[in-house]
């Protein structure tokens, strides 16, 4: 399974759309669970925060193997992608000042931008249903524009989603909740007592490490929707808040990103390199991928009930509706760091056409690497 998930992991290029082809290695080539199975795994892993191609793979690997498939398939999947990020953070922290390099970063920083918007864009089509995911949606702008924390106003959003999106309907019939009998308590629990002296430990070898991991997990906690859902986060706390580096070498690390297989949320290898080095990305990379991994896996066996708690559906309703808004806000800061003149503007709007188009993001990145080369 690990060797299985390490191999696919090496081509886990596009995000989301992985999913169709781990269904294909999980449940047609291999038969580790039914289609069913999978489809209730992947409803539960785009209701809970985090990667959903992550959490995908550590679902599949909990419902084969219990928990150690879960920490086993999850790694695997996951391992391509913090290889080849912390490579090219190395090279990037040793020769981003070269002219050539500079270059090439003029243009893909355009790209971010597209690549913002589109999933602005995407986001929306997905989630608005009526009026009021749309009011909700620039409400959170609004009030991110105005400085308001994104943490607070997440969880503004969940309540308010409990309020306006509740539907009676939802509400769970007695009798007809599900308790996967394999549920072991126990393990859950050591498994939580482990992170914690994680984190213990950590804090007693390095306060500053702590903190790194600490905002990392938080970010992850909150980041419902996919990875994507993460820039907001990253964003206002590592530029804004923190200030451990601007808006443009955030956005190179977006960038670097992109061109690695794994979610877009691998930038937090990046951000930890840049700040403590190796240990840094270690951390970083490790920390952003737990809260995701936990509820998984403490989820997946009472996943019946959540299926039909009005309650959970009005509340993910509501942030992934105040998502849009603070991925909207994302694009106008990026926006704002670029250096605009004729030549992005054309350049964005190739990259925003192709991305509509559904054109691999890995080819949007290189052929537009190839062009800033030579045009920057």
């Amino acid at each position: 399974m690990f060797l299985s998930f390490l191999k696919l992991g090496l081509t886990a290029f596009g995000g989301p759309a992985m999913v169709a082809y781990i269904k294909a290695m999980s449940v047609d080539r291999h038969e580790w669970l039914d289609e069913e199975t999978f489809k209730d795994g992947v409803a539960l892993c785009q209701s809970v925060p985090g990667a959903t191609a992550m959490q995908t793979a550590a679902y599949v690997g909990y419902r084969a193997k219990g928990i150690p498939g879960a920490l086993l398939s999850f790694t695997g999947f996951g391992l391509p992608a913090f290889v080849l990020m912390l490579f090219l953070s190395s090279l990037y922290a040793e020769y981003h000042g070269v002219p050539r390099i500079i270059s090439l970063f003029n243009g893909l920083q355009v790209i971010i931008v597209a690549i913002v918007a589109n999933a602005t864009y995407s986001f929306g089509k997905a989630t608005f249903k009526n009026h009021k995911d749309i009011v909700l949606a620039i409400t959170a702008s609004a009030l991110l524009f105005a400085g308001v924390n994104p943490f607070f106003l997440i969880i503004g959003a969940a309540f308010a989603g409990i309020a306006v999106f509740r539907s009676r309907s939802a509400a769970p019939a007695f009798g007809h909740e599900r308790v996967d009998k394999r549920y072991d308590y126990k393990k859950i629990i050591v498994l939580l007592l482990f992170i914690l002296s994680g984190l213990l430990a950590l804090y007693l070898a390095d306060p500053k490490l702590f903190n790194l991991a600490a905002l990392m997990m938080r970010i992850d906690l909150f980041a419902f929707g996919g990875g994507f859902a993460s820039l907001p986060l990253m964003l206002h706390e590592i530029v804004d808040v923190r200030g451990w580096m601007d808006s443009k070498t955030f956005m190179d690390g977006i960038a670097l990103g992109q061109v690695t297989p794994g979610p877009i949320v691998i930038t937090s290898t990046f951000v930890g390199y840049m700040i403590h080095g190796i240990t840094g990305a270690i951390v970083a990379t490790v920390a952003v991928f737990t809260p995701s991994f936990l509820m998984v896996v403490a989820v997946t066996p009472v996943m019946d009930r959540l299926k039909t708690s009005s309650h959970f559906l009005g509340a993910t309703r509501g942030i992934l509706a105040s998502f849009v808004g603070l991925l909207f806000f994302v694009t106008v800061k990026f926006a704002l760091a670029v250096p605009w003149d004729i030549t992005r503007a054309l350049l964005v709007c190739a990259a925003l056409a192709a991305l509509l188009k559904k054109v691999d993001i890995l080819y949007i990145v290189l052929i537009t690497s190839a062009i800033s080369l030579f045009i920057f």
